[in-house]
């Protein structure tokens, strides 16, 4: 049953079939072989793993991400990292990755973060000179923040498939997305300063401090749901209702950008990309409660185990895996199908499961960036008009920052835990 499941699946994907689907097919041949339950299951289990409190904040993020995208808050964004970081060398590309972590901040998925700055900053960065592919490489990679910096859709999934907290999650994914966020500055400063990339005018004191109060009601956003959730004012999906009133009350009071002719395109937006989103995770959730009922975790947690206990090593072979499953397997599948196999792993050879959740979600964020199917990739690159290969060339420096930074996340713990800890 386990030898069809698997097969079948990736012969799926080498024909290109959609990851849900091909998640949602191997499972049903692999009941059709095994011949000893209905099919009716099927639909049961898709809906059964669906059905958490918890999951019900992936869709009101989304929408108040898509508030956000068409509330003029992106916009402001820009303009206070422009204020702030422009005039330094290859100014408008370090704007990039600091818009991007302000907004992941706010809106808790990559591609919805590519997406609405990349649509901006990609034609503003080729028309000050930059190359095409660095323009569409650094909105690309800055884009993997969206999924490490709390609030984070990826974060809630592997809390609730390894039964570990978002509070903490949320909590303990705040400096390490700050520290790839320094990373990748730093890289695009040395190649900027090495392409000879123009600078942008510095800002004076007042342009600063009027690009920070316009941007003020969209920074608050971050305290209110972190806070919240950790002082036990409301949880994580709450927390998530909450974003949605604020952001509407931003949008709409304050910047003045959402009203009844554009409400119905922020609401369809939003629901299209959370159906795909739950239609990944129902069957992601089928295919994982197959390889449990089998006891594939378990062997795999022998397996592994077998070669060695030691913490460092078990990381060492997980981050290898799960680099490999980011480069071919859509993030929010891959943690759903994971997350329940390793997590269990890692804490019984003495990894804090909330350092574990921080390595698996920075490591497949790389896969977002990493071809044949890095969604970023292609997100950029209809909006650069470039080729995946060209950008992908053009990302090697980045790939080695955020490795470098998540060698760091790996064998410092306290860089994701410390601040847990601190606030326990």
């Amino acid at each position: 049953m386990i030898t069809t499941l698997i097969i079948s699946l990736l012969v799926l994907f080498l024909l290109g079939v959609p990851v849900a689907i091909a998640l949602g097919l191997s499972s049903a041949l692999a009941l059709l072989v095994d011949g000893d339950m209905p099919l009716m299951v099927l639909a049961q289990q898709a809906f059964t793993s669906l059905d958490s409190f918890p999951l019900m904040a992936i869709p009101l993020f989304m929408l108040a991400g898509v508030i956000m995208e068409y509330g003029g808050i992106s916009q402001r964004l820009i303009n206070l990292a422009n204020a702030i970081t422009g005039h330094v060398s290859g100014g408008l590309a370090i704007v990039t990755v600091v818009t991007t972590m302000f907004f992941a901040a706010i809106s808790g998925s990559s591609v919805a973060a590519t997406a609405a700055l990349g649509s901006i900053l990609i034609p503003a960065m080729v028309a000050r000179g930059y190359h095409k592919e660095f323009a569409g490489g650094v909105q690309a990679v800055s884009g993997t923040l969206g999924i490490i910096i709390p609030p984070s859709i990826p974060l809630i999934l592997y809390g609730v498939a390894a039964g570990t907290s978002v509070g903490d999650l949320f909590i303990a994914g705040m400096v390490p997305g700050i520290v790839i966020g320094i990373g990748l500055v730093i890289t695009v400063m040395i190649l900027a300063k090495k392409r000879d990339y123009l600078k942008e005018p510095k800002k004076s004191g007042k342009e600063v401090w009027k690009a920070f109060l316009e941007a003020l009601p969209a920074l608050i956003m971050p305290f209110i749901i972190l806070g919240g959730i950790y002082s036990g004012v409301f949880t994580a999906t709450e927390a998530a209702g909450v974003a949605v009133v604020y952001a509407l009350i931003v949008s709409i009071v304050f910047y003045k950008a959402i009203n009844l002719n554009n409400i119905k395109s922020v609401l369809t937006q939003a629901t299209a990309t959370t159906s795909t989103i739950m239609f990944i995770l129902g069957t992601a959730g089928l295919f994982s409660w197959i390889l449990t009922i089998k006891n594939v975790p378990q062997q795999v947690a022998q397996s592994i185990t077998s070669i060695s206990d030691n913490p460092m090593v078990f990381l060492g072979v997980a981050v290898l895996l799960l680099l490999v499953v980011g480069m071919f397997i859509e993030t929010n599948a891959a943690i759903i199908i994971l997350a329940p196999i390793l997590a269990p792993v890692a804490l019984e050879v003495g990894v804090d499961p909330v350092h574990f959740g921080i390595v698996m979600i920075v490591t497949l964020a790389i896969g977002m960036v990493t071809p044949p199917l890095g969604l970023n990739l292609f997100v950029v690159g209809k909006i650069a008009h470039t080729r995946i290969d060209r950008l992908a060339i053009n990302l090697l420096p980045f790939y080695i920052a955020i490795l470098i930074t998540l060698a760091l996340i790996v064998f410092v713990p306290s860089l994701s835990i410390g601040l847990v800890n601190l606030l326990q």
